[in-house]
């Protein structure tokens, strides 16, 4: 059993590799999901299994926190680890840093949905909020549409959005806070979201023909980041409904008031990359819920794993 630490990972990911991972693992048979989220007032622990047939089945166990930044000393917020087995013996591979393979897993199952369905002439990104996945996001969406030269940035503290946008202008991307996020909608190509929000913050009125939605944050039953609208004007797609259906407010609370049915989310992941669905028009608006899930991690993880064996 080999044990796998940040460093380690941030030593083999790139995020080309990633998005290659978890589209290879999309083309294997669907993975049998297992999941439990335990609550104590704001606090949480999620703990999420996998088993994908032919690669590899896993678990990952994470805390979230809230309150842990404002602690003496800061203590990150989001903590947990990987465990990894071998598919075909059923022994411990390895166990990795949950929270540094979880931001590239997320960062690069939202980018792999953007390359199944955004348009590939998109310029202007706009990214909601700017917190720790952030940069992220930026970063792993530029590498598969390379066209986007222009990124706004709108955060409820105008300090924390200015502060990345000045970290990612120095890295040779034109960024600029957005102060007004109803004003910086209109003008995005792709618009990823990553928040705490439980109400929605994104108005479909204002998002452009042809844009391309990617909904990162809600992954609780209490938690929106986009409007009806949004998801009634756009087509909409999951990375799995087995980890967004029932279980994701972003889609179940639309679900059951009725403002969408189960007809309109379109299709998954698998679907996406076996390319039996997808864009069929420059002017339509594409809606991807990131919802997340073990069978992802299972996947970077085995990639990290491997690369590592390798040497």
């Amino acid at each position: 059993m080999r044990i796998i630490t940040g460093k380690d990972i941030a030593s083999v990911c790139s995020w080309p590799m990633i998005i290659e991972a978890l589209r290879q693992g999309h083309r294997l048979a669907p993975a049998k999901l297992a999941d439990a989220l335990v609550e104590d007032g704001g606090r949480k622990m999620l703990v999420r299994t996998a088993w994908i047939p032919g690669l590899a089945s896993g678990t990952k166990a994470v805390t979230i926190y809230p309150d842990n930044p404002s602690q003496t000393p800061a203590l990150p917020s989001v903590q947990g680890q990987v465990l990894l087995f071998d598919e075909a013996r059923g022994d411990v591979v390895a166990v990795l840093e949950g929270v540094d393979l979880t931001a590239w897993k997320t960062a690069g199952d939202s980018a792999l949905g953007a390359d199944c369905l955004a348009r590939k002439d998109m310029r202007t990104m706009l990214m909601v909020g700017a917190g720790a996945m952030a940069g992220q996001l930026i970063a792993a969406h530029r590498t598969v549409r390379p066209g986007i030269d222009r990124v706004l940035i709108w955060n409820r503290s105008a300090a924390r959005g200015e502060e990345l946008a000045a970290e990612i202008s120095a890295g040779g991307v034109s960024a600029e806070f957005a102060a007004d996020l109803d004003a910086a909608l209109p003008q995005a190509d792709l618009i990823s979201s990553a928040t705490m929000a439980t109400e929605p913050l994104i108005r479909g009125e204002l998002i452009r023909p042809g844009a391309h939605v990617d909904l990162v944050g809600a992954y609780t039953p209490a938690m929106r980041e986009a409007d009806d609208t949004t998801l009634r004007r756009g087509r909409l797609f999951v990375d799995s409904f087995a980890t967004t259906i029932g279980h994701i407010g972003e889609v179940e609370i639309p679900l059951r008031s009725g403002a969408i049915s189960r007809a309109d989310i379109l299709g998954d992941m698998h679907a996406l990359v076996q390319g039996s669905i997808g864009r069929q028009s420059d002017d339509e608006i594409t809606v991807f819920k990131n919802g997340g899930g073990a069978h992802l991690d299972i996947m970077v993880a085995h990639a990290v794993s491997s690369a590592l064996a390798r040497g």
